[in-house]
């Protein structure tokens, strides 16, 4: 397993990252994904052909967590960026740990044999066949629903059981990509709870990869600590 380094960033509060802060941190949702994705890249973007090979996580506005490969480097002089930790977790079966995930899951639709299905945001997929005024009244007990279900599959393939899991809030982003491009829709799930280790090599490994889609919007890194 190749080897990871957990590091906390924070955008600087004095000249010039203050004076960019409404422009580097907008309030709306979707362009605050947007500039983060942006500006946590200036840290890893040591290439034009570099691929993401980092994990990133929004803990407050302008603080950021980050799982890499490599230990940001900040050219540009907007981050205060604390040492790098090596990522070793120590786990052992049966360990039992809490956990923060802000996730976009998603379950394969309208694929056919060898054809792999579209990948579609499970809180949507769950309330789709209902009226459009139907579903805001719905997607509260569907995403409980769902985001348990999906918690327990990706556990079972990737090293643990879910235990304890709250379901915190649940928004749609939507990206523009372009005057040319259509915009592009995924739903983010901010989960809690607890789970159990079962295979620690594979959950450490699997931490590492990141859960569900959209990681390079900030989505998929999984916060734990011991319960």
């Amino acid at each position: 397993m190749i080897a990871k380094l957990l590091s906390r960033v924070r955008l600087r509060d004095d000249v010039p990252a203050a004076a960019l802060r409404a422009v580097l941190m907008p309030e709306d949702k979707a362009a605050r994904a947007a500039t983060s994705h942006q500006l946590i890249w200036t840290l890893f973007a040591d290439a034009p052909e570099r691929e993401r090979d980092f994990l990133w996580r929004e803990h407050a506005p302008g603080l950021f967590y980050l799982l890499s490969e490599r230990a940001p480097n900040d050219l540009h002089g907007l981050f205060e960026v604390a040492p790098p930790k090596d990522f070793s977790l120590a786990l052992q079966v049966g360990d039992s740990l809490q956990f923060d995930l802000r996730v976009n899951a998603t379950v394969a639709r309208g694929g056919g044999p060898g054809v792999r299905g579209k990948p579609c945001d499970i809180v949507m997929d769950a309330i789709h066949n209902l009226p459009v005024t139907d579903r805001a009244a719905a997607r509260t007990s569907a995403m409980n629903t769902v985001a348990h279900d999906w918690m327990e599959r990706t556990g079972a393939r990737t090293g643990f059981r879910l235990r304890e899991l709250a379901v915190l809030g649940y928004s749609a982003i939507e990206m523009q990509r372009g005057r040319l491009r259509a915009s592009a829709k995924f739903g983010v799930l901010e989960l809690h709870g607890i789970l159990r280790v079962e295979d620690p090599s594979l959950f450490t490994m699997s931490i590492g990869a990141g859960f569900g889609r959209a990681k390079a919007f900030g989505c998929g890194l999984m916060m734990v600590r011991r319960a």
